[in-house]
């Protein structure tokens, strides 16, 4: 009698029984069993406690009782590599929990998405899973994880050169080397009719036609060096430092999504943005928002501010419309952006 893939004795003829538990879903990503209590892993770091808890928080995970038996060697490691860097005096405890709580959210949207993902591929959505079903879907996860976990850093690493590349070019216009106002094209796409839509479409469909939308919507800004930065369902919102690219963008989104059979309005503004934890706020991005509220199905409207930067970018026409109040923020003077000659 042997074991198998997830630490369990065999039986007889070599078959694996079961349904996966969460330990052995826990001992296959997590490596080896937990071995300390929140108070040794402090202790084993040389980091004090109220550091190291905070960081656990920041990561996304819940706090546990002193006494629970729930952490691993692997996470002594980690949190020694943490005090290591903040010893090198690069970092102070502000800096690493905020780097701690934006490796937390982003990772944990990452492995629910990769999760489903596989899931889906995997499983028949029209049959509840047996346990051959999840044992057939972890098996997948053992061999497919190495692969995985090394194409991650390399694309973690690529994102890291082309945000530092961004900041590069915003900073050759600007007066500091990383400022924390950004001059930036905002972009808000949103999907026109789609609480009518959705009401139409069933639970698949309806992750069907999200899953649609954001995806193009993606595709159309990655490939013009933009920067998607979040997606809500039936809106985008993208980032680029050069206005005639949003532009760009703008334009070529509307036509994907018409191919897809569907519409959206976009919103233009330009202007100063405050970057937030992965996110931006500040005027211009809740003016973008705004103009997409004016805007009419299949249509873009921007406001003065990139409308006085494109000025007479070739192949595009922007056309003034009456003033319109816009909530919060008075009464702004938006431009309807398209092709030129497409009247």
């Amino acid at each position: 009698m042997g074991r198998d893939l997830l630490g369990r004795d065999d039986q007889a003829g070599g078959e694996a029984a079961g349904r996966p538990t969460a330990e052995q879903i826990e001992r296959l990503f997590v490596g080896a069993p937990p071995r300390h209590t929140r108070a040794e892993v402090a202790e084993l770091a040389q980091v004090s406690r109220d550091l190291a808890g905070r960081i656990w928080r920041a990561l996304g995970f819940a706090t546990l009782p002193d006494d629970a038996v729930a952490f691993t060697d692997a996470d002594v490691a980690a949190l020694r590599r943490v005090r290591a860097m903040m010893e090198g005096g690069v970092l102070d405890d502000q800096t690493v929990v905020r780097m701690a709580r934006a490796l937390g959210q982003t990772t944990a949207r990452l492995a629910q998405w990769q999760a489903e993902i596989m899931i889906g591929a995997l499983l028949d959505p029209d049959q509840p899973p047996g346990d051959e079903d999840l044992m057939a879907i972890m098996e997948v996860a053992r061999r497919l994880l190495p692969d995985f976990e090394q194409v991650l850093i390399h694309v973690w690493r690529a994102q890291l050169a082309a945000a530092g590349t961004r900041l590069l070019t915003i900073a050759d216009v600007t007066d500091e080397p990383v400022p924390t106002r950004l001059t930036l094209s905002v972009g808000f796409a949103d999907l026109v009719s789609f609480t009518q839509v959705s009401r139409e479409l069933d639970e698949r469909g309806l992750a069907d036609l999200v899953e649609g939308f954001e995806s193009r919507a993606s595709d159309v800004v990655a490939a013009h060096g933009g920067r998607l930065v979040k997606t809500l369902g039936d809106e985008v919102l993208f980032t680029v430092a050069d206005p005639r690219t949003a532009a760009v963008i703008a334009l070529e989104l509307v036509d994907v999504i018409r191919e897809y059979g569907l519409q959206v309005r976009v919103g233009l503004a330009h202007g100063p943005v405050l970057p937030v934890m992965g996110d931006v706020f500040g005027t211009t991005v809740n003016l973008a928002a705004r103009l997409t509220a004016i805007a009419r199905p299949g249509t873009i409207v921007v406001d003065a501010g990139l409308a006085e930067a494109l000025g007479d970018a070739p192949g595009v026409e922007l056309v003034r419309v009456r003033r319109r109040p816009a909530r919060g923020l008075g009464v702004v003077q938006p431009f309807v952006l398209r092709r030129a000659g497409n009247h």
